[in-house]
């Protein structure tokens, strides 16, 4: 062996011993975490985006609100002023003269300082007032209704990406037991093309399967890498965590409790939150009518205040205390109110239209999710005989080819339809979990420990 050849081998021992001392830091780096379902909804109700987004819309809301029912507070104004003046001319018409009847010199003014406080309480507004108030609240409540569909809605993608998670580590074992037994299978194989008990071709045919599953291999773990990163993200946890999901959440016992379609529909209608959230707004809508017909009538406020003045040399007033009844009205209104109250009521028809297709789309969904989840049950069942089919016909085959009565490529498609078989069953359970939890959200009854 010449020195070129043993510098190659050792430069490629070394490149070995290095890329696994670097595979085995990187995965040491990795923080396994053990994750149940309900805990996973819990974080990603915390870390949610959409759920902070839909809070500070409740604050907002809440702060409109709090403003509605200020407008009937008083209104109180205080203002003062200290005023630096030129030389006037004061000609008082009001003569004033010694006692002898001689008129005095003007007096003298270069200053002057006056203040005055003044309240005034709202009394009657058309109606502006109750209403603004009406509607405020009522959006307060259909923003607290958002948060709790937009909650309904992070628990349901949650399920969905815990399924999908479960779904891809379930392919990974599987095809991981394949590539096992299709690497003792091209060992046996290999043997018999040796000892000239098999033909060539065969051998082939084996360590091709064997490719296919290295390569189906590959596509499932990056599958794995992508939704686990995914769960990542939802949860809030660091990219490197890597989630261990509780298995047997994933159980064929899920049940509706003998409940029809009649049944879901009608919870459906009791407890969505955004049916809820839209019957708030059109009594919001209804209330922002009468608040704007409000402008047709005038307002009236009960009134007082303090004043008091100083003018050195000339006046001095205090204790003068005012107090009476306001009335305003804007003529203006009479030809400028009618657009409002028009684009009030375009307002509360396009509420009124939402909810009548809220109701159409309801309807859709829980029938929807009730076939599918149905569907699921129908398909697990089937999947489990297909598994028990899919094994016997593997033995089968296998005892066939072992005593030369069936060829290489009847016992690799067994080999192929057993995985795939299971493959489907495992997807079967973890679509079973979404589809029922799609029916109670549908249903407007998903809660986390409804699992």
């Amino acid at each position: 062996m010449n020195s070129k050849s043993i510098y190659a081998r050792l430069y490629a021992l070394a490149s070995g011993i290095l890329l696994t001392f670097f595979f085995q830091t990187a995965s040491a780096q990795q923080s396994v975490k053990p994750l149940s379902l309900n805990e996973a909804i819990s974080l990603s109700i915390q870390n949610s985006k959409q759920l902070r987004v839909s809070h500070a819309k409740v604050e907002q809301a809440t702060a409109s609100l709090k403003e509605a029912n200020e407008r009937q507070l008083p209104d109180v104004s205080v203002s003062g002023s200290y005023l630096r003046l030129t030389q006037p001319n004061i000609d008082l018409k009001l003569k004033l003269g010694g006692n002898s009847g001689t008129p005095t010199e003007s007096p003298k003014v270069n200053q002057a300082a006056y203040g005055s406080a003044n309240v005034s309480i709202p009394i009657f507004a058309g109606g502006k007032l109750q209403s603004g108030k009406e509607s405020a609240r009522y959006l307060a409540e259909a923003a607290r209704l958002d948060v709790d569909k937009d909650r309904e809605d992070v628990i349901q993608n949650t399920i969905a990406a815990y399924s999908n998670l479960y779904k891809s580590k379930a392919a990974v074992a599987l095809v991981q037991e394949n590539i096992r037994q299709s690497d003792e299978r091209v060992k046996e194989f290999s043997n018999k093309e040796k000892n000239g008990l098999l033909a060539r071709n065969d051998l082939l045919k084996a360590e091709l399967q064997q490719s296919n599953y290295q390569l189906a291999l590959m596509d499932a773990e990056n599958n794995l890498k992508i939704a686990n990163l995914n769960m990542d993200i939802m949860l809030g946890l660091p990219d490197n965590t890597v989630i261990q999901v509780d298995s047997t959440i994933f159980k064929v016992d899920n049940n509706i409790d003998g409940r029809g379609v009649a049944e879901f529909e009608q919870l459906a209608y009791q407890n969505r939150k955004d049916a809820a959230s839209l019957s708030a707004r059109e009594k919001a809508a209804f209330a922002g009518v009468k608040g704007a017909k409000a402008d047709y009538y005038p307002s009236l406020a009960v009134t007082g205040g303090y004043i008091a003045a100083y003018v050195p040399n000339l006046i001095t007033i205090t204790n003068a205390v005012t107090a009476g009844v306001g009335v305003k009205y804007n003529l203006s209104s009479l030809w400028k109110t009618g657009s409002k109250v028009a684009g009030a009521k375009a307002q509360m028809a396009e509420v009124q239209a939402n909810e009548a297709k809220i109701a159409d789309n309801i309807h859709l969904d829980v029938y929807q999710s009730y076939e599918n989840y149905l569907l699921s049950h129908k398909k697990m069942d089937t999947y489990i005989k297909a598994i028990e089919q899919s094994e016997e016909n593997y033995r089968i085959t296998k005892n066939k080819h072992d005593n030369n009565l069936a060829t290489t490529t009847d016992l690799l498609d067994a080999d192929v339809a057993n995985l795939q078989s299971h493959l489907n069953y495992a997807y079967a359970k973890a679509d079973a979990l979404v589809a029922y939890n799609k029916l109670l959200q549908a249903a407007g009854i998903l809660e986390p420990n409804n699992k």
